[in-house]
């Protein structure tokens, strides 16, 4: 999967194969996925890259909210990130994902233990 465009092309493909770890019923932030792909403060080139992606059935962008767990944006329309969360098994509660600890993609470290019910 090649992003093209050189470097920025290179930084996209390593966005998205990092993003594409990221599982059914998890959810990662745009900056947790800048700095697993090598980007560290990169989280508003994320969202650039999660709003142009060409391939949103293989890339998982609907997977990737703000760092406080509220939805950010969505290509197709943030109740469609909603009901496509919701369909993997990430509540959400007003706009924000309810027992977010529980359910953020670790990335190598130990996950927080879920609140939700």
């Amino acid at each position: 999967m090649s992003g093209g465009g050189g470097a920025r092309g290179d930084a996209r493909a390593r966005v998205y194969r990092e993003l594409m770890r990221v599982g059914p019923g998890e959810v990662t932030t745009y900056a947790d996925l800048a700095r697993a792909a090598g980007i560290p403060g990169g989280q508003r080139a994320v969202g650039r890259m999660m709003a142009t992606n060409p391939w949103p059935g293989i890339v998982p962008c609907h997977r990737v909210v703000r760092s406080d767990g509220t939805l950010g944006g969505y290509a197709h329309g943030g109740h469609i990130k909603e009901a496509m969360l919701e369909s993997e098994g990430v509540h959400v509660r007003r706009g924000k994902i309810s027992g977010f600890g529980g359910v953020r993609h670790s990335w190598g470290r130990p996950r927080r233990p879920s609140t939700r019910r």
